[in-house]
């Protein structure tokens, strides 16, 4: 097993972990209860959150995946404003969206 990371929010380690769950790498979250057991008011980064892969042999995939993703995150963090309109209901969606929100087909990208 080999550790990926550590977060004080679980939640953005949770996600992390359903990116590659999705992918097919198994995972573990080390402390994930710990940290919000209040044990201490100082933030200890021992007892954060800790994604972790569990078969060694997956590391450099699951951190590529990872890379990726916030690449792809940072990408698309500026189209927010931008509207797409769906081509398959003329929905209006946000610029960052891949699939449309009311009928789930997938979206043109924007021209950059």
């Amino acid at each position: 097993m080999k550790e990926l990371f550590r977060e004080a929010d679980s939640a953005i380690v949770g996600h992390m972990k359903s990116i590659l769950d999705n992918e097919g790498i198994a995972t573990v979250i080390r402390n994930e209860h710990l940290y919000m057991a209040a044990l201490s008011e100082v933030p200890i980064p021992e007892f954060f959150p800790a994604l972790n892969v569990i078969h060694d042999e997956d590391y450099p995939r699951a951190l590529q995946v990872l890379k990726e993703y916030l690449e792809k995150s940072r990408a698309n963090a500026g189209k927010v404003n931008e509207e797409v309109i769906c081509p398959s209901c003329g929905e209006a969606n946000p610029g960052n969206f891949e699939v449309c929100w009311s009928c789930e087909s997938q979206l043109a990208p924007t021209e950059e």
